[in-house]
């Protein structure tokens, strides 16, 4: 953050403390939503350093917060205007550089291995895979029959539940099978609690599905 004009250090942390909670923000003009006032929350702010008008410090937000937008309205309230200068992310949601980042040699070496040698050990641990980054999201565990239902975009009904975790209704939900892959994502019709109390229904509607279809077989009904 680079302030246009030197301020006292009390009033920018003052600053700091105002924006932090919920903040009304309007997304700037080269944005892709819809430019209208909206609220946004900023979880934390910390200021780490301060030196003449630069000021580097640290924030955490609700997704879809604009921190150039942040800051301009920061440098308006003091009077002095301000701009971003550099944007480092250092994490979101679950995924952080503290445990997931990797070198672009390590993923040139990763590709090598996978074109040259087949070996695919080294590009998937670059990579990672998709349900650690969605740890955070309650689940349900269905069935090995249930699982290619729900890759054509079938609801999950309660009969094809194994297992749960705790989630209320119209919460997201993670579709998993029962070896932790996951299916799809969908929105609970039902809470968790709900579900344990009824024997038949539908628990989930599918809504994004990331599984191939025919990654697991189908199973015919039998009369």
């Amino acid at each position: 953050m680079h302030l246009h004009k030197e301020v006292e250090e009390h009033l920018l942390r003052d600053t700091f403390i105002k924006f932090t909670g919920e903040i009304t923000q309007m997304p700037p003009v080269r944005s892709h939503v819809k430019r209208q006032y909206r609220q946004r929350e900023v979880y934390y702010s910390e200021i780490i350093e301060i030196s003449g008008k630069d000021v580097l410090f640290k924030v955490g937000v609700e997704s879809g917060t604009y921190i150039r937008k942040l800051i301009h309205d920061m440098g308006e309230n003091l009077g002095v205007g301000a701009h971003m200068v550099e944007l480092r992310r250092t994490k979101v949601s679950t995924l952080s550089e503290k445990n997931n980042l990797v070198t672009l040699q390590d993923l040139e070496d990763a590709i090598h291995m996978y074109v040259n040698e087949k070996d695919v050990r080294l590009l998937n641990q670059c990579i990672g895979n998709i349900e650690s980054a969605i740890d955070f999201i309650p689940r349900i565990f269905v069935s090995d029959t249930t699982v290619d239902p729900v890759c054509h975009g079938s609801p999950v009904a309660i009969p094809g539940i194994v297992k749960l975790t705790d989630f209320d209704k119209g919460e997201l939900v993670a579709i998993m099978t029962l070896k932790g892959e996951i299916i799809a994502l969908g929105k609970s019709v039902l809470s968790s609690e709900d579900i344990k109390s009824i024997k038949r229904g539908v628990a989930v509607k599918t809504d994004s599905v990331i599984m191939n279809i025919g990654t697991y077989p189908t199973y015919k009904k039998v009369n």
